[in-house]
C-alpha cells in the first residue's frame, strides 16, 4: 500500500562488502554505533544491523558484539532497530538467529527463500587484500546456496516472531519469495501489515531492471492488497535509481553501505549518513515527506522500543 510518508531504512555494514573495498565501511562497535546514530540524525527511521569481528572485519553472529553497539544506538536515538537473521556466508541458522533471540528487537530481517548468492565477481577486482579471509569468502560463493527453507523460515517466524513479538523485514530477492511470504500469511504465521523489502541486482536474484520493479510491485499488490508496506533496495550502482523510482510509486526506501559503497559514479560514500541525506533530498525534491521512527512504528505495527531485550 502507498504511504503518506517515506520510511528510510539504512543498512549500516552488512555481510557482503569486505574491508578492502572501502575504508569507510564500519567495522568496530564504535564505528557501527556512530554511523547508525549519524544516519538516524540524517533522516533514517529504521537501522538494519549486522556485526563484524572488530579485529578482522569478518561478519560475526556473536551476540556479545551486537550488545557492544545496540544499547548505545537505542540510548542515542529513537530509531527502529532491525537485526539481521541473514548473518554472513556459511553461518548456520542457529548462529544467524543468536543475536536476534538475545536482543528481541522490534524488527529483524528475514530472507524469504533459498538462493544462489553470487559475490565471486568481486574477488577479481582487487590485487591486495587487507585480511586473508576476504578473497576466499567472496570466491566461495560460486558454489554457495544461501539456505532459507520453508522449515527455516517457519522456525524464525515462530521463535523470534511469535515468542518475542518481533516483526520482519521480509527480504524478497525474486518473485517466488513474494509467494513464499503469501504462503506464511495464509498459514497465519505472519500478521499484517507485512513489510516487504524488494531487492534488486544481487547475482542469483532478480535483475536490476525497472520493468522488474514494476512487476514486483504489481505482484505484491495482487498477493497482499492493502496488507503490506513496500520498500525497495538495489545493489551497487542501482541503489539511488531504484530507491528514487520506488519513492515515486509511493514506496519506501533502503540505502546504506551494506547495499552500495558509493554515493556517485566512481565516488565512495564516506558514511551511511551521506547516502541517507542524498535520498532524503531526492524525496524532498519530489515533494515527499519523510517518516519519523514513531511514524514508521505505527505504519508497521511494531511492539515499541520499550519491549526489546537491550
Amino acid at each position: 500500500m502507498a504511504n503518506q510518508k517515506v520510511i528510510i531504512s539504512v543498512a549500516i555494514t552488512g555481510g557482503i562488502h569486505t574491508p578492502t573495498m572501502s575504508d569507510y565501511l564500519p567495522i568496530t562497535p564504535d564505528e557501527i554505533a556512530a554511523e547508525s546514530i549519524a544516519a538516524v540524525e540524517a533522516g533514517a527511521a529504521i537501522v538494519h544491523l549486522h556485526a563484524r569481528d572488530p579485529q578482522t572485519g569478518k561478519p560475526t553472529p556473536d551476540p556479545s558484539v551486537f550488545m557492544d553497539f545496540l544499547p548505545r544506538i537505542k540510548q542515542a536515538t529513537d530509531a527502529v532497530i532491525n537485526i539481521t537473521t541473514g548473518g554472513g556466508l556459511g553461518m548456520t541458522l542457529e548462529e544467524r538467529l543468536a543475536a536476534a533471540l538475545h536482543a528481541k528487537p522490534e524488527m529483524a530481517s528475514l530472507n524469504m527463500g533459498s538462493m544462489n548468492f553470487g559475490l565471486f565477481p568481486a574477488a577479481d577486482k582487487y590485487d591486495n587484500w587487507k585480511f586473508d579471509w576476504e578473497q576466499p569468502y567472496l570466491k566461495g560463493t560460486d558454489d554457495f546456496i544461501f539456505r532459507n527453507t520453508f522449515k527455516d523460515i517457519e522456525t524464525v517466524l515462530k521463535t523470534l516472531g511469535q515468542e518475542h513479538g518481533t516483526k520482519f523485514e521480509h527480504e524478497c530477492y525474486d518473485i517466488g519469495h513474494l509467494y513464499n511470504t503469501a504462503h506464511f500469511l495464509d498459514r497465519g504465521l505472519i500478521e499484517p501489515p507485512i513489510f516487504i523489502q524488494s531487492i534488486f541486482g544481487i547475482l542469483g536474484g532478480i535483475g536490476a531492471e525497472h520493468d522488474n520493479l514494476l512487476f514486483m510491485r504489481r505482484t505484491a499488490d495482487r498477493l497482499f492488497g492493502d496488507d503490506y508496506v513496500w520498500s525497495v533496495l538495489a545493489a551497487g550502482r542501482h541503489q539511488l535509481a531504484f530507491t528514487t523510482h520506488a519513492a515515486m510509486l509511493g514506496g519506501n526506501v533502503r540505502v546504506g553501505l551494506e547495499d552500495s559503497l558509493y554515493i556517485g559514479k566512481g565516488q565512495l560514500a564516506k558514511s551511511n549518513a551521506e547516502q541517507v541525506t542524498k535520498i532524503r533530498g531526492i524525496c524532498a525534491d519530489l515533494s515527499l515527506e519523510i517518516a519519523t521512527p514513531d511514524e514508521a512504528r505505527r505504519a508497521l505495527a511494531l511492539k515499541g522500543g520499550d519491549r526489546v531485550g537491550f
